[in-house]
């Protein structure tokens, strides 16, 4: 609000100043508004589509477009270590569970029979 009051007085201050303006000047100073104004350049609103070559022709700066590059870059080299970091876990995981099963006093073949599955269930029931 105390903006607004300010423009008020201001623009007051500013046509009571008008009066005492010569009519030439007064001219002039129209003149030179209506130039500056037909010099003004209106924003057009443009549509780009989202890429490097957009961001670089924008911005004028390759240290930028190198710099987004290099970021791109290390997402992907992070993705990867992540994912074969994963993947020797779950290899380390199955090289844990065969040596169990092949170090168990019961044949291999005994967890692939059904009835084995459900003796245990059975027998897991009675305690």
């Amino acid at each position: 609000m105390n903006e607004e009051r300010y423009a008020f007085r201001v623009r007051q201050a500013l046509n009571h100043g008008l009066k005492d303006i010569p009519p030439a000047a007064s001219r002039r100073l129209e003149a030179a508004r209506h130039l500056a104004l037909s010099r003004q350049k209106l924003a057009a609103p443009q549509l780009l589509l989202a890429g490097p070559a957009n961001t670089f022709s924008r911005s004028g700066n390759p240290t930028a477009y190198l710099k987004q590059i290099l970021a791109i870059l290390a997402l992907l080299l992070g993705m990867w270590i992540s994912f074969y970091w994963h993947s020797a876990q779950y290899v380390a995981d199955l090289e844990e569970v065969d040596s169990a099963l092949l170090t168990d006093d019961l044949p291999p073949d005994a967890f692939l029979d059904n009835e084995f599955f459900e003796w245990l269930l059975d027998d897991s029931s009675e305690d």
